[in-house]
């Protein structure tokens, strides 16, 4: 998958060529700031999620606050609130992302996804078409 890459590259292999700009099949973001993630506003994501493509936050990238409760707990809001615009949030570890596109292959050839794998919305539709 061609993703365009928001922040830090993931120190592990999300499974992804990362690119600068279009034609790019989703969106990675490797890191966000305290600020980016209170006032989320990554232009190329949102636009990403309202065209249906795949986007991926990388969770280690993630910034914490755990001497301000107040601060921790509007920043677990905001991660709340990326989850359900459909942000698929990810450490990169065992888990393996399963895209639309590695749906339809998995699909066509009559097999499912690894146990763990975390799909995106679409692949997760493609899976569960009869």
């Amino acid at each position: 998958m061609r993703a365009l890459l928001i922040g830090r590259e993931p120190p592990v292999n999300l499974g992804c060529e990362y690119v600068t700009g279009e034609p790019y099949d989703g969106v990675v973001m490797g890191s966000l700031t305290i600020s980016q993630l209170l006032r989320f506003r990554e232009e190329p994501v949102l636009e990403a999620l309202a065209a249906g493509k795949s986007v991926f936050l990388y969770t280690p990238g993630l910034p914490e606050a755990p001497k301000n409760r107040a601060l921790a707990g509007s920043l677990a809001s905001a991660q709340r609130e990326l989850k359900s615009w459909g942000v698929v949030f990810t450490d990169g570890g065992r888990k393996r992302l399963i895209t639309a596109e590695e749906a339809r292959v998995l699909r066509s050839s009559g097999k499912a996804p690894a146990p763990g794998a975390v799909l995106t919305p679409l692949a997760r539709e493609i899976m569960e078409q009869e």
